[in-house]
Order: C-alpha cells, then sequence, then structure tokens
C-alpha cells in the first residue's frame, strides 16, 4: 500500500477507513445512490467524511484523506478508474499500448483548461510525469522506475516508453502519479489549487470543513450541485448526531453498530460497498519468535474469523494478500481455518507455550479488534498486550522503525501486494519466490497471465502466514432520499461527485 516516498496510503485509509465496515450485505452490483426530486443545480451537498488532511499537496503528501476528494474532482489524469477499478480515459481522449507493452501513446482531450483559464497541452502532461520521475518526495516516483521517457510529439500528444514492461503502469496513472499540474505554476498546493476538474477550492475552515465550488468552465459536463461541502467529523457518534439532525446529507464510513439509528430514523438509506480495504494483522516477520512460521500460523489458527467480522459487524472473510476486486485473487480458505488445538501443538512444537507478545494499533480503531484478539490468543497460552498509540507514533514506532510485534490498520490501497515482495516494508517478509513471481506478474503484458502469477505469489504469503488478513472492509454510507449518484463502492479512495446532484435545494 504505501510504495516508497508515499508515507501511508494509509495515513488516512486508516481513519478515513477505521470503520467502513459493515453490518450489511451488498449487492453483487452496486450501483449509486438514487434519489428523488427534481435535481437543484444551485444546490449545495453536504458530506461528512471522517479523517481532514493536514494539507492539500497531493504531489508530496499521501493518504486517502486527499485522494478521496481531490481526484477526479479538483485534479485529473490522463486516465482515471471507475468503482469497479476499470481503467477508462480523462485527460486523454483515447489511448494506445503497444503490443509489447513498452509504448503507451495518449491523444488529449479537446477544450481542457486549468482552473486559471489556461489551456491544457501536452507540454503539461510531460513536465508533470517528468517530475514523477524524477523527484524522489513526489507521490508515484517509484511507480515511474520503469519510465525510459516521457515526450510529446505533437500539443496534443503524449507518448511514454518504458523501459520494461509494467502490468501496475497504467494503473499507477489512474493515481496521484497521473494527475496533471501546470507546467511551471507556483500555486502553493498546500493551501490552493489549480487543477482541471469539475470543481474549485472555495475554502478550506481547517478543523471543520472545505468547500469545493462547481467550476463553471469545466470542459466536460458540468457538475450536478452548485457546491459541495466536506464536514470533518472524526467522532463516529457526533456524525451520525450531525446526520440526524439534518446537518449532512451523506454520511460515509458510518459504524455498524451505529447505523441501525440512521436507518431507523428513516431519513438516510444505508448503501454498502466493496472495497479493496484488507484489515491487516501484521506479524513482524524479522523479529523472534515471529521469524517462525510455526508461530505466525499458530495465531492465524486462534482467530474465529467469522465471530471477529459478527463482533465489528463488518466485511467478509479475507485469507490472503489479494482482495476480491483486485487482479490475482483466490480464495485462500483452504489455507487456514479456526482450530485453537492445533495452535497450542504448534506453539508447544516452536517452545512458545506461554508468550507475551504486544499488539500496536492506532487508537482510532476503537477496541473491538483488540478485545477480541485477545481473547482468542489467550484461549491458546498467548498473553497479548494492546498498545493503542496516536497515528503519528504508530507511523514512527510501526511503519518506519520496525520496532513491533503485532499491528493491525487497514491497507486500503488497491493493487499493493507489492509490499510481501519487498523485505524492507514494515511486515519484514523476505521471500525470494514471491519477488521474483510479483516482478514476473509486473512484465506479464498479458492480464489474466499476470493474475495466474499474482494468484501464485499470493498463495505462498498466505502459506507462509506472512501476516493475518482479519477481514476485507465494506463501506457503508448513509444517504438521504435527496441525494441522487452518489458512489457506493470504495468511499475512501476517492468520492467522484460530478455526477451527483441534489433535489429540492438544500
Amino acid at each position: 500500500m504505501f510504495r516508497r516516498h508515499r508515507r501511508l496510503a494509509l495515513i488516512s485509509a486508516l481513519a478515513a477507513t477505521a470503520v467502513i465496515l459493515s453490518a450489511c450485505s451488498g449487492s453483487a452490483e452496486p450501483a449509486p445512490s438514487e434519489g428523488t426530486g427534481e435535481p437543484d443545480p444551485a444546490a449545495t451537498l453536504h458530506v461528512g467524511l471522517v479523517l481532514e488532511p493536514t494539507n492539500l499537496d497531493i504531489r508530496h503528501t499521501s493518504g486517502a484523506a486527499l485522494e478521496q476528494i481531490l481526484i477526479d474532482n479538483i485534479y485529473e489524469g490522463l486516465v482515471t478508474r471507475t468503482q469497479e477499478n476499470e481503467i477508462e480515459g480523462r485527460l486523454a481522449s483515447d489511448y494506445e499500448v503497444s503490443d509489447d507493452g513498452l509504448t503507451y501513446t495518449f491523444t488529449l482531450t479537446d477544450g481542457v483548461v486549468f482552473h486559471d483559464g489556461t489551456p491544457l497541452t501536452s507540454a503539461d502532461v510531460v513536465s508533470s510525469y517528468e517530475a514523477v520521475r524524477t523527484d524522489p518526495t513526489i507521490q508515484g516516483n517509484a511507480e515511474f522506475a520503469s519510465v525510459a521517457s516521457i515526450t510529446a510529439p505533437d500539443p496534443a500528444t503524449v507518448q511514454i516508453v518504458l523501459s520494461e514492461p509494467n502490468q501496475n503502469f497504467l494503473f499507477a496513472l489512474t493515481g496521484p502519479a497521473g494527475l496533471v499540474f501546470k507546467t511551471g505554476d507556483t500555486t502553493d498546493l498546500k493551501t490552493a489549487e489549480n487543477g482541471t476538474g469539475p470543481f474549485t477550492l472555495a475554502r478550506w475552515n481547517k478543523g471543520s470543513s472545505i468547500t469545493f465550488a462547481r467550476n463553471e468552465a469545466y470542459w466536460g459536463d458540468p457538475a450536478g450541485v452548485a457546491e459541495v461541502e466536506f464536514q470533518y467529523i472524526p467522532d463516529f457518534t457526533a456524525g451520525v448526531n450531525a446526520a440526524l439532525a439534518g446537518d449532512v446529507d451523506v454520511l460515509t464510513a458510518v459504524d455498524p453498530n451505529l447505523a441501525p439509528q440512521l436507518e431507523d430514523s428513516g431519513d438516510f438509506t444505508l448503501t454498502t460497498g466493496r472495497t479493496t480495504d484488507k484489515a491487516t494483522l501484521a506479524f513482524n516477520n524479522k523479529k523472534a519468535p515471529l521469524d517462525d512460521v510455526r508461530v505466525r500460523e499458530a495465531l492465524r489458527l486462534a482467530i474465529d474469523h467469522e465471530a471477529l467480522i459478527e463482533a465489528v459487524g463488518a466485511g467478509t472473510p479475507l485469507y490472503g494478500p489479494i482482495p476480491e476486486l483486485d487482479p490475482g485473487y483466490e480464495d485462500l480458505s483452504d489455507v487456514i481455518s479456526y482450530d485453537p488445538e492445533r495452535a497450542k501443538e504448534l506453539l508447544a512444537e516452536a517452545g512458545q507455550e506461554d508468550l507475551d507478545l504486544t499488539l500496536t494499533i492506532p487508537s482510532f480503531y476503537g477496541t473491538t479488534v483488540p478485545k477480541v484478539l485477545i481473547s482468542d490468543f489467550d484461549k491458546v497460552g498467548v498473553n497479548l498486550e494492546v498498545d493503542s498509540v496516536e497515528f503519528p507514533t504508530w507511523l514512527e514506532d510501526v511503519y518506519t522503525n520496525h520496532d513491533y510485534d503485532l499491528s493491525f490498520v487497514l491497507h486500503v490501497e488497491p493493487r499493493d501486494f507489492g509490499n510481501f515482495a519487498n523485505p524492507d516494508y514494515y511486515f519484514g517478509y523476505d521471500n525470494a519466490e514471491v519477488q521474483d513471481l510479483y516482478a514476473q506478474a509486473l512484465a506479464e503484458v498479458d492480464a489474466d497471465k499476470s493474475a495466474e502469477l499474482l494468484a501464485e505469489a499470493a498463495r505462498i504469503v498466505s502459506e507462509d502466514h506472512a501476516a493475518d488478513w482479519l477481514y476485507n472492509g465494506e463501506t457503508i454510507t448513509a444517504v438521504s432520499p435527496i441525494v441522487s449518484g452518489f458512489p457506493q463502492d470504495s468511499i475512501n479512495s476517492r468520492i467522484n461527485l460530478a455526477g451527483v446532484t441534489v433535489s429540492g435545494g438544500n
């Protein structure tokens, strides 16, 4: 999830999806919300979110808190992705990939202008992408490692040549790495913006809200509302109270334990969306006794995953590192099951019958998961201490210094299997075969063959018990009947609001 210099796309993944757990079961084909009444183009849409960005510089600051509001709304790239994670053109009206997977040719959409009125040209794309390629402080630098050249044959064409095929490259362009900025722009991106999207930044009341205004000069279809106000409400109970008071039209990341209050009120429809959120119980693979596969397997065997999911009221079982929405997914339920007796046997074999471990967890995740783990581990002779810390502390101790036994966070980014192919990542998992399979998967031009290689590597990771995946998260969103078109899936990654409408004014 957090590739080099991304410092955690989890940084808001964590809070913005801290409770995108769902007690409801989603439909197989989720659809955006459908409101009632005639849309009012002068309306303001009020959206409740969890985690406020620390600044707005998406080029140098990672995190779902930025991506969920800025991508496709303020900033755009040559391509974007749908809720189903399919790639489609955005600032590029057309694109082609050569048969050898090395050359990407993009034709720019006509009539695109930046918010300051400057027309977009291929030179802006080249300068934006050259910055990503050459500046290690810019998000996506590692994803551009295989880029050999970026050129503009003419003002409407961009050509990118790779030194080797990269199955994930086009997908990488749908994220921060692929966003296009004006050449030589001096805008202070921490507090202002100059994108090409359907909304502009109207105001930011730090500690409270961020407001977008419709971009009346947008090159595409105009946004359906005049304004969007994001209200930041980090306390989940307070969020529900704000919704019930009529302060927000949409509340994201609804705590499943509080969801009935909204549903029973009759003022909201609750939708359940699919995500790539992996509720990951990380094992420090380089630290004894977790460097012993028997200990790691025992811990996984000790966890009653179905009971845990019931306790948090959320998600679906996940037995490996790749969720269902990502390439390479395979049902790996045959790898592990709930078997505390076998767990005790393995711990005895490893000489760890009386084991003390510490779980380091960001404090905003609450106590449900830790309580379940304490109980389950106690049954097999493992004493689990819980160290609930502020997120910056987690970043420093766990992510940066790798000073931990066990850790729990939601890894929300799609296609982040590469973390298990990186021995320097905080998991500390080092398997040459997995690394080789992942490299082959990236270099494979055929998408189906690439997915097969990923699936093979993911099975090895699960059989090595490199971590435990407690569940695949789902996101509950409460939507007022006056709102139509609000996205249902993967709310934490991005909320494309251009097609959202509000009826009757508000």
